[in-house]
């Protein structure tokens, strides 16, 4: 029989810790209503930290952490690039006010928190779940990630999920200009996108029942898939030169140069196919009300 090691947290409560690094390399640490003040690096190179009701206000206070509990906290603007290089990591009910708080982390998750401050927030992060969070001046939210699901998420921001990969989105509010370029196997369901310019260059992109609203959406895709979607009337000038398959619910404004595949929309509007299409130039557009 494998032998069971109980392992014995230190627990530090009410205490606040400023300057460099004065927690460096702690392991096996629960911090209770904490104040980390200014300063820099607070808990670098650590392992197995829990916090609960504390305070962050210095610079990188978790950097290269391996397993880490953050709840019941605030992130003070000063806590800005707050966890990075890190794995194993869970944060729930806090609010962040600095920017850059997650970076090159391994399996983190992230419930019910509200980033006041969401620049250049979860990039190149790996084997992420997000659930029941909002997040403003979002601007790169999620760039360079994979293995990312997504539950509730209300963001405002532009350019969010750039380059991102393997991405599953549910029950979502975005609005985001310039959302998913460039992006891979990206699958969101049941949310409302908001924003110009969805979906450029993204491959494998694949919508299901969501309502988008923004002009010139969905161009330059490959293997785009919409299943019982809606367009706002602000939408015009869709699918330029993609390769898609979509079945759309009510009107849609304009449909412009898809470059093959299949349209069904209840009410088409403008159809726009010009010298500029390109090959193979054999989409099939399909109102219902004509079938």
């Amino acid at each position: 029989m494998d032998e069971i090691i109980f392992v014995t947290m230190d627990i530090i409560r009410n205490q606040t810790f400023g300057g460099e690094r004065p927690l460096y390399c702690r392991r096996d640490l629960r911090l209770e209503g904490a104040t980390i003040g200014a300063g820099e690096s607070a808990l670098k190179e650590t392992a197995r930290i829990e916090a609960e009701g504390c305070r962050f206000e210095g610079k990188y206070p978790l950097w290269c952490c391996d397993g880490f509990t953050v709840r019941n906290s605030h992130f003070a603007p000063g806590a800005r690039a707050g966890i990075w290089y890190s794995r194993g990591g869970i944060m729930e009910d806090c609010t962040v006010e600095a920017p850059k708080i997650f970076r090159e982390m391994d399996g983190l998750t992230v419930r019910r928190v509200n980033f006041l401050d969401a620049a250049e927030t979860l990039w190149s992060c790996r084997d992420v779940t997000l659930e029941d969070c909002s997040a403003v001046h979002g601007d790169y939210f999620f760039m360079h990630c994979a293995g990312v699901r997504v539950r509730g998420l209300r963001l405002q921001g532009n350019y969010s999920f750039q380059w991102a990969r393997d991405v599953e989105i549910h029950d979502s509010e975005l609005d985001t200009k310039d959302a998913f370029w460039e992006t891979e196997n990206v699958t969101v369901y049941d949310s409302r996108i908001s924003g110009e310019y969805l979906g450029w260059h993204s491959r494998g992109l694949h919508l299901v029942r969501c309502h988008i609203e923004g002009t010139q959406p969905l161009c330059y895709a490959e293997g785009l898939v919409l299943e019982d979607c809606t367009f706002g009337a602000d939408s015009d000038r869709i699918f330029e030169d993609s390769d898609v398959n979509a079945t759309i619910i009510g009107s849609i404004t304009e449909i412009k140069n898809p470059r093959t595949g299949s349209i069904v929309a209840d009410h088409g509007g403008r159809i726009t196919i010009d010298e500029n299409i390109k090959q193979p130039a054999d989409c099939k557009i399909t109102e219902r009300q004509t079938l």
